[in-house]
């Protein structure tokens, strides 16, 4: 467990959360006709533009779309002039063993994080060669514990694959395998106030059991919400960011790219 320092302990604090960035090794490297480190550039213009103070900026899986060292080595170089503590966690198109090289003598795989009156706890869902994710009994004991330790913290609980329908048939096979355990372990703790993930590149706001269940945009290509097969939007790329407060209250918003033109190119490499 680690700690971030903050103005005032009762202060509001501020996450950005960037997601699904898609990374290559190359400069040029591209998804779906997009080229993912300009579009990663420019969301990362728009948070500096909107947000000068940043407590924690939040990385939700898919940093890299190759898994090479090289792009999680981009990623971190073009996230620092964000000037905040950064915490990652792997999605199904990374690496982690490459992503704890780039990681080396740093903060950022650290799972458990306080944040003014809040624990922020980030799982790992990824399964080493599948798409669909699913919780290691040691990912839900970390949960269990970071809940159980913290019983007057607000908590926010982050992994990547959606746990929930998202009403896109195609992707429903390829969230999150075990929702029930998660959901078991955070209905026994009354302090659970989010639940925050990546992988579906579609803005989602919803509630349940009063915690609110988000996900958020990528940074580069979009999914077109409710679609039964693959399709991308041709909405911006984005981020997500969340502002806590010391009484438990979260408040929260998608900002998007302004003036990015795009048309999925369908015939090159795939999703």
């Amino acid at each position: 467990m680690s700690s971030v320092s903050t103005v005032s302990p009762d202060a509001p604090v501020l996450l950005v959360q960037l997601s699904d960035s898609h990374l290559f090794a190359e400069a040029d490297g591209a998804l779906l006709g997009m080229h993912t480190r300009e579009s990663l550039r420019r969301v990362i213009e728009l948070v500096r533009a909107q947000q000068p103070w940043i407590d924690l900026v939040l990385a939700t899986g898919d940093l890299s779309q190759d898994g090479t060292l090289e792009s999680y080595r981009q990623f971190r170089d073009m996230t620092g002039p964000l000037g905040a503590p950064t915490r990652w966690i792997p999605g199904n198109h990374d690496e982690p063993s490459i992503m704890a090289q780039a990681a080396a003598h740093s903060d950022l795989l650290e799972p458990v994080v306080d944040i003014g009156h809040w624990r922020v706890t980030l799982l790992d869902s990824a399964v080493p060669g599948s798409v669909p994710g699913y919780l290691q009994d040691q990912q839900l004991q970390l949960l269990a514990q970071a809940l159980s330790e913290a019983p007057n913290r607000h908590h926010l609980v982050c992994f990547h694959h959606h746990p929930v329908p998202i009403g896109s048939a195609w992707m429903e096979p390829i969230g999150l395998r075990n929702p029930d355990a998660l959901f078991a372990v955070l209905d026994r703790f009354p302090q659970v106030r989010a639940v925050l993930w990546g992988h579906v590149h579609q803005e989602i706001d919803r509630e349940r059991n009063g915690v609110r269940l988000l996900a958020s945009p990528s940074t580069c290509i979009q999914f077109a919400p409710g679609s039964d097969d693959f399709k991308v939007s041709e909405q911006a790329p984005g981020y997500r960011w969340l502002r806590l407060h010391a009484d438990g209250r979260l408040e929260t918003g998608v900002e998007r790219v302004q003036d990015f033109a795009f048309t999925p190119d369908y015939a090159s490499d795939g999703y």
